[in-house]
């Protein structure tokens, strides 16, 4: 699933008008958004040869995040037969694993149904641009104490937990891996990651969680909808190893059913900058244990509820300690009687650690077209 937004204003208020056709019969020139990621590979109608110039396109804490660049491709060919234990050449666990870096891609559609977690290994990219890629029903994708980790262009919906089972993490290693909690994307102990692009819903618990210190993250150019608990950025409130971790969330859609933790932050810094936000059932941005949170040129759209206008939740029943937390509105656009409770210091040496990238303009998002999710790129024109 793939969204290319704008927004309109009418005689009936607020609302968004999906692009997507519209901009498939557009000419070359349309695939310039000014979105910085997207332009710097988008309007290639040679991707699919240029596929590594993608890992130059990175912004933000995760812009380090080269992926499998300087490996050989490796193609998947077969999306079932999933063995934990020993993989088949061929299926994308196999090539997960692997200790050398690796670009992975696939040579049709496919829906992976994995029956324990995918434990990628280091210096790898999972590239799923011109076919319609699936990781579903079953357990998804673990970022454990590695690095350098690109994932584009898949869509993640319906994990469920796993574990207590032996799994296969390098070709010279399985062990007994621990009950999952069913999350889309578990990011543990790592760094220099970077998601982009990517469709995620319905999962047990997190659509992407990352904990136990990881940082250097990018998170950008996602669409995510239909679930509970979106994001979680730091393990617990306890666990002092997250003061380090740094993660930029970049021009995302946070769509429809979404309730909370977009994202729920613990400790850290985090810039949230340029995403669009069409609606949340308890909370949008929430955290505790002092986090610094540099939110930047937003479009905040809250639902009709009275009850739900808040965009923030600080979540500390003492109002004296919360308020010393670094927490910042910055040319956010509040829509339909939202509002951002800010706190702390306001000056910009304060956010100088949660600041990754120069924000676009809030009124940016409502004039070009922003994109978001697994897109359907084909071969010989620009996606």
């Amino acid at each position: 699933m793939f969204l290319n937004l704008v927004l309109t204003f009418s005689a009936e208020g607020v609302e968004w008008e999906d692009m997507t056709a519209r901009r498939q019969l557009g000419d070359e020139a349309s695939c310039r958004t000014g979105n910085p990621i997207d332009d710097c590979w988008r309007c290639d109608p040679n991707w699919e040869s240029n596929r590594k110039m993608l890992a130059d396109c990175a912004l933000g804490f995760g812009r380090n995040a080269v992926g499998g660049r300087d490996g050989e491709i490796y193609v998947v060919t077969v999306s079932g037969n999933d063995d934990p234990i020993n993989p088949n050449p061929g299926t994308l666990r196999y090539a997960a694993l692997q200790e050398e870096p690796l670009w992975i891609i696939f040579d049709h559609d496919m829906v992976i149904s994995l029956k324990e977690e995918l434990v990628i290994n280091s210096y790898k990219t999972i590239d799923g641009r011109g076919f319609n890629i699936q990781i579903a029903n079953g357990p998804c994708l673990a970022i454990y104490n590695v690095s350098n980790i690109i994932v584009h262009n898949v869509y993640i919906h319906d994990c469920i937990p796993a574990g207590n089972a032996l799994v296969r993490d390098t070709p010279s290693h399985y062990g007994l891996r621990g009950r999952s909690d069913g999350d889309g994307i578990s990011i543990t102990g790592s760094r220099d990651v970077w998601i982009d692009h990517c469709t995620l819903a319905n999962c047990n618990d997190g659509l992407i969680d990352a904990v136990y210190g990881s940082t250097a993250i990018t998170i950008s150019n996602n669409y995510m909808f239909q679930h509970n608990e979106v994001m979680l950025m730091g393990h617990s409130d306890d666990f002092v190893g997250d003061k380090n971790m740094q993660v930029t969330i970049a021009f995302n859609v946070f769509g429809e059913g979404l309730v909370q933790r977009m994202p729920r932050c613990r400790h850290g810094y985090f810039h949230i900058v340029n995403n669009i936000y069409t609606g949340w059932e308890m909370y949008a941005i929430g955290g505790s244990a002092s986090p610094t949170i540099n939110s930047q040129g937003n479009v905040f759209l809250a639902s009709n509820n009275t009850f739900t206008k808040e965009v923030t939740k600080h979540e500390s029943e003492d109002e004296e300690e919360w308020k010393k937390w670094n927490w910042r509105s910055d040319g956010d656009l509040m829509l339909n009687g939202a509002f951002f409770t800010p706190s702390g210091e306001e000056s910009p040496a304060s956010y100088m650690k949660a600041s990754s990238m120069v924000a676009r303009p809030a009124s940016f998002l409502t004039k070009y077209s922003p994109s978001a999710g697994a897109m359907n790129c084909q071969k010989g024109h620009h996606c």
